[in-house]
């Protein structure tokens, strides 16, 4: 009996201890199926090293091809028209006396209402201009107006469902931000390069009237001009417009003008047909060291006043050819790009101080503004 006892026990105690340690698999399996990680998660939540994907985008269904119809008149006929025009005379519809270039660039829809900001140098000239979308749907664009001093032009294309470019805080931009162009260089589709912001307010780059560029390092090439620079958030920083080359190829030196000039062109291309700019009707040149030793000051900043035209605002306000303006409404002066830039940003009736030497003595002046001629496009 006692025997029988000891076997039941030994038996008990093992199965016990048996299932004692299923429980513990059971528990370690359970915890390592929960610790494994979900198959669907990665679609959820993909891998956070995307570099700029998120930003382009968010950015690149706004940026838009464009390709510009030109007419150019025929240089010479062939010997096969010159006998065409024999028989058929020199205004035979036979007889071709033009031929059609096609250029390309790009563009940002600015607004889903359809205006497109681009250069104007783009579109100079155009018969006709065909804007492609990112979607690939196409259209004909009408040009709403230009602005050649600023090498800005509007387009207005007539489709739904546009996507229109997310605008930056132009006051946020700090030299050494990210910076990627977007565009269809080459005609090879579109396409995105990296860099950064080099520098801000750039002058004396081009032949524009009024200049802020900024800098970047990203690449710009042929068919970029027109194009979007953006941040790495994916929004509008500028619109791309040149580079600084002697070889015709990128260097590493582009500009785009800042966003918040090409939005102020927009709105008064929309609103009036053209840009409405302050106009003092003077004309000036920097105060070099050569000029200042001539007129016998050591150190003083502002522009000397060379011509004045007649029945100007500035001719009204006294100014006379040989005046220095050291200020322009309490903002002191570097440059003559500085006066064009405060004038241009005053409307037409506005009243601006002037301040600065006459004949060595001090005086003041109020002008009221004019508005600014338009350019000749010639």
């Amino acid at each position: 009996m006692k025997n029988k006892k000891t076997i039941f026990n030994y038996f008990l105690n093992w199965g016990l201890l048996g299932l004692f340690l299923s429980l513990i698999f059971l528990l370690l399996q359970g915890t390592i199926q929960l610790s494994l990680p979900d198959k669907n998660q990665n679609s959820l939540n993909p891998p956070l090293n995307t570099g700029f994907a998120q930003a382009v985008s968010l950015a690149a269904p706004s940026v838009v091809s464009i390709q510009v119809a030109r007419l150019k008149i025929k240089p010479a006929l062939s010997d096969k028209e010159k006998i065409l025009e024999q028989f058929l005379g020199k205004n035979s519809p036979h007889t071709p006396h033009f031929t059609t270039s096609i250029t390309s660039g790009s563009g940002v829809i600015l607004d889903a209402r359809g205006y497109v900001a681009t250069n104007y140098h783009v579109i100079k000239g155009a018969e006709s201009i065909q804007i492609t979308l990112y979607d690939g749907r196409k259209t004909i664009a009408r040009l709403i107006g230009d602005d050649p001093e600023t090498d800005l032009a509007i387009l207005k294309i007539d489709l739904k469902n546009l996507p229109q470019a997310q605008i930056a805080h132009a006051s946020q931009l700090r030299i050494g931000d990210i910076a990627l162009a977007i565009g269809y260089p080459f005609e090879i589709g579109q396409t995105v390069t990296q860099g950064i912001i080099s520098a801000t307010g750039r002058t004396q780059v081009s032949a524009n009237t009024y200049e802020n560029f900024l800098q970047t390092d990203a690449a710009i090439n042929p068919g970029n001009s027109g194009g979007a620079l953006i941040n790495d958030r994916g929004e509008l920083i500028g619109i791309n417009s040149l580079i600084f080359t002697k070889t015709g190829v990128f260097n590493g030196i582009g500009f785009a003008i800042p966003i918040d000039l090409a939005i102020d062109v927009l709105s008064q291309i929309v609103k009036h047909g053209y840009v409405v700019r302050g106009w003092l009707g003077v004309g000036g040149q920097a105060l070099t060291p050569v000029i200042l030793n001539k007129l016998g000051f050591k150190d003083i900043n502002g522009i000397l006043v060379t011509d004045v035209d007649a029945q100007g605002p500035g001719d009204k306000a006294g100014l006379k050819p040989g005046d220095i303006i050291t200020h322009i409404n309490g903002q002191s002066l570097q440059s003559v790009q500085d006066v064009l830039n405060i004038v241009a940003a005053g409307k037409p009736g506005d009243i601006f101080e002037l301040t600065g030497l006459r004949q060595r003595q001090s005086f003041k002046a109020k002008a009221v503004l004019g508005q600014r001629p338009m350019m000749s496009k010639g």
